[in-house]
């Protein structure tokens, strides 16, 4: 009974690993292939952005010329306001 597991017991420690090693080789290869679909979308998107990227400067563009415009408008009648004020309290001090 003892030399028959000391024959039997490695062949079956042999058969499983064998077995595993053919199912990690398996997995490896899928785990390749599914990289490298990835990596296609990834590309993908990236050149999609990419193409965009001149629409979104010319948008940052855009506004931070009516930014600029609008801190115009408003330093304009805020400094029109504070002038009507203060014409209004100089000529109350004068009397």
């Amino acid at each position: 009974m003892v030399e028959f597991l000391q024959v039997f017991l490695p062949i079956i420690i042999y058969i499983l690993l064998i077995i595993i090693l053919v199912i990690g080789i398996i997995l490896g290869i899928k785990s390749i292939k599914t990289i490298n679909k990835v990596e296609k979308v990834v590309d993908d998107v990236n050149d999609k952005v990419q193409s965009l990227n001149g629409f979104f400067n010319i948008i940052d563009f855009t506004t931070d010329k009516l930014v600029s415009v609008t801190d115009r408008v408003v330093d304009g009648v805020s400094n029109i306001i504070g002038k009507l004020f203060f014409k209004k309290k100089n000529k109350k001090e004068e009397e």
